[in-house]
């Protein structure tokens, strides 16, 4: 998205398409500075063999629901990325579960960002999440940051 560009839900689908967020399907619900929701509905593609959510699922939908409540909190000309992560699963998921993601700020500084999100399962919470962002200038050429 452009910088500066407000972000909105119907923003957000335009901007996964294409990318390994919006292949897995996850989508942005609602976003304000010091709460953002997101929704993952679990299909097959999300499992592992044994028929449970991916660990990895687990970590993209909250690293994304984070990223947005990021992007909201960037100065025009910044870019970010995440340079620390952990994720605690408490309980399983599979096909046909709605999860939802609730992140919040804990830190918003000039060079980092801390985020925590909250993953439920039927209002039971299902996995817990915390990341570092490492705020950085928006690099100009090929995107890569």
């Amino acid at each position: 998205m452009p910088p500066g560009s407000p972000i909105t839900p119907e923003l957000s689908r335009r901007a996964l398409e294409g990318t390994f967020p919006g292949d897995l399907g996850i989508e942005l619900v609602h976003i304000e500075d010091e709460l953002v929701r997101g929704r993952l509905q679990v299909e097959r593609r999300h499992l592992h063999p044994g028929g449970y959510v991916h660990g990895g699922v687990w970590v993209a939908f909250a690293d994304t629901v984070a990223a947005w409540g990021t992007m909201r909190h960037l100065q025009p000309g910044s870019d970010f990325t995440t340079v620390e992560l952990k994720t605690n699963v408490f309980h399983s998921a599979g096909e046909g579960d709605e999860l939802e993601a609730v992140g919040a700020p804990l830190h918003v500084g000039r060079r980092t960002q801390v985020w925590e999100v909250r993953v439920s399962r039927r209002e039971r919470l299902a996995a817990f999440f915390t990341c570092t962002q490492m705020v950085l200038p928006r690099s100009q050429g090929d995107g890569a940051s």
